[in-house]
């Protein structure tokens, strides 16, 4: 009779681990592919005139308003999917989050231009590497990242208040100390949000496959905005413009 119990607990257990690694796999599923999506366009706009005459008015050299709208659009989208996924069904879900890739995408398109090939590539890559072993780090380590996730999000909120007041103050050492501030925020989070999204997985059979299938897009846009604003603040201190 011991036996039996033991084994039962055993089988309760393993559906539970086989269940979180099936949401771990595809929160990062959804990221890769919203990451391709926005390579894919960002290269695309920037390297085809008549795309890119949309986005930039060929007469002023300024932002069109359509460079205007993709540029701050993203932020609505995110707004959307964060507050309203316990209401909206997850096809469309699925639908906002690779529309937001796509619109990113085109906006990234201006940085394309702005900087040059060997150095985009080089802090992409340099990205990647810290964004996966943040993320390793984040998956293994038994240390609760909870209140260091709460000093994180408190430094965000100043950085980009910061950010907002060096916009007027146009300091480029206040902008060289913001970015160096906002590459080691989101290296931080990083480790956070997969810790963090680790420990839901482990409510997958609670749940069910409908919230958990919702959740793994929440969670992959967590980690794009991880590793996108992370890439591009690295951008920022080690870019060569052209």
């Amino acid at each position: 009779m011991e036996d039996q119990n033991y084994q039962f607990k055993n089988v309760i257990q393993l559906d539970g681990a086989e269940s979180s690694k099936k949401f771990m796999a595809s929160v990062f599923l959804w990221m890769f592919i919203a990451l391709g999506i926005s390579a894919g366009l960002a290269y695309w706009f920037a390297n085809d005139y008549t795309l890119l005459s949309y986005l930039v008015d060929p007469l002023t050299g300024g932002t069109s308003l359509l460079g205007k709208i993709a540029m701050f659009a993203p932020l609505g989208f995110v707004l959307l999917m964060s507050y309203g996924f316990q209401k909206l069904p997850y096809g469309v879900l699925i639908v906002l989050f690779t529309t937001y890739a796509a619109i990113t995408g085109i906006s990234l398109s201006f940085i394309l231009l702005a900087y040059t090939a060997s150095s985009i590539y080089g802090c992409f890559i340099t990205a990647s590497l810290l964004f996966g072993v943040m993320a390793i780090a984040g998956y293994t380590t038994s240390q609760d990242l909870t209140k260091m996730g709460s000093i994180l999000i408190m430094l965000l909120i100043g950085l980009v208040i910061a950010s907002i007041v060096n916009w007027f103050l146009k300091s480029d050492q206040l902008d060289y100390i913001l970015s160096f501030i906002g590459v080691v925020i989101f290296v931080g989070l990083t480790a956070y949000d997969v810790q963090k999204l680790k420990k839901i997985s482990y409510s997958a059979n609670e749940l069910g496959e409908v919230q958990m299938s919702k959740l793994s897009i929440i969670g992959a846009l967590t980690l794009y905005l991880d590793f996108i604003n992370l890439f591009l603040y690295l951008l920022r201190l080690f870019g060569r413009r052209k």
